[in-house]
């Protein structure tokens, strides 16, 4: 099986370990899910990632994070696919939820949050909505 959208496959994982009730997912390593990662953890979404040892393709492990036995990550919705990649300037950046939920965005410097990029006046590809 091809994997045509990484992104998509990193959210749908914690998505689905976040209804299971894990504690942790595995998902395969690369760059852009490791910064789409640091987000989310600077943002409290997850308690953190770290690359795991001991299997034959590079993989990342990330925590889940939970508040009061649910799950702090209630949405999650790939907004830029590869089929259709949506692109916002500084000023269209929308906020998610009366900026309760988060938008991430890769811009030329870097992957960061809609208000990141607003703040720095830098527009870039939506990668993913979260609440």
């Amino acid at each position: 099986m091809s994997m045509t959208d990484p992104i998509a496959d990193l959210l749908t994982r914690i998505r689905n370990a976040c209804m299971a009730g894990h504690r942790t997912v595995d998902v395969p390593a690369s760059l852009m899910k490791e910064s789409v990662l640091k987000v989310l953890e600077k943002q409290g979404y997850i308690n953190g990632f770290q690359a795991v040892e001991d299997v034959k393709h590079p993989t990342t492990r990330v925590y889940i994070k939970y508040y009061k036995y649910k799950p702090v990550i209630q949405h999650l919705k790939r907004i830029s696919k590869p089929g259709l990649r949506t692109y916002v300037r500084a000023s269209e950046i929308k906020r998610i939820r009366g900026g309760l939920g988060i938008s991430i965005l890769s811009t030329p410097q870097g992957v960061m949050t809609g208000r990141e990029a607003r703040k720095k006046n830098v527009g870039g590809e939506v990668i993913a909505e979260i609440w």
